[in-house]
């Protein structure tokens, strides 16, 4: 038998921009919506650079996680968008100071996106509860 699923949402991260929600729990993990570097505050984003937008982005996965009852640090797997694959560095490092465990989640990385709101950087993740 399937477990019901849930959506999850918290003000402290901006608002879906589509038809979909900011994550959904469902069997053990919560799934995690494409997040732009975007500021819950301003609706704008957070910076002109593709670290700052990333900062931010993973900022906003952190308060949803928090709000589906999960973190951070149980993120299994993420996958970056990046407009220009020569931000890889810049983005990995920012990437890198969030997550510090022995573990670190499975990722994809890749440009040449054209990401909405003419954001740098879009981050999405599946976390374990």
């Amino acid at each position: 038998m399937s477990e019901k699923l849930e959506a999850v949402a918290t003000s402290e991260a901006p608002a879906a921009l589509g038809a979909y929600s900011q994550a959904v729990k469902a069997n053990g993990f919560v799934f995690v919506s494409g997040q732009l570097g975007i500021d819950p505050a301003t609706g704008e984003l957070a910076g002109e650079s593709a670290g700052e937008q990333a900062a931010q982005a993973l900022k906003n996965i952190k308060h949803i996680l928090d709000t589906a009852g999960s973190g951070i640090e149980n993120v299994v797997r993420a996958t970056i968008y990046m407009k220009n694959v020569e931000d890889f560095h810049e983005v990995d490092d920012v990437y890198a100071k969030v997550f510090i465990g022995s573990v670190k989640p499975a990722r994809v990385a890749f440009g040449g996106n054209n990401i909405p709101k003419g954001a740098l950087v879009e981050i999405d993740a599946i976390a374990a509860l």
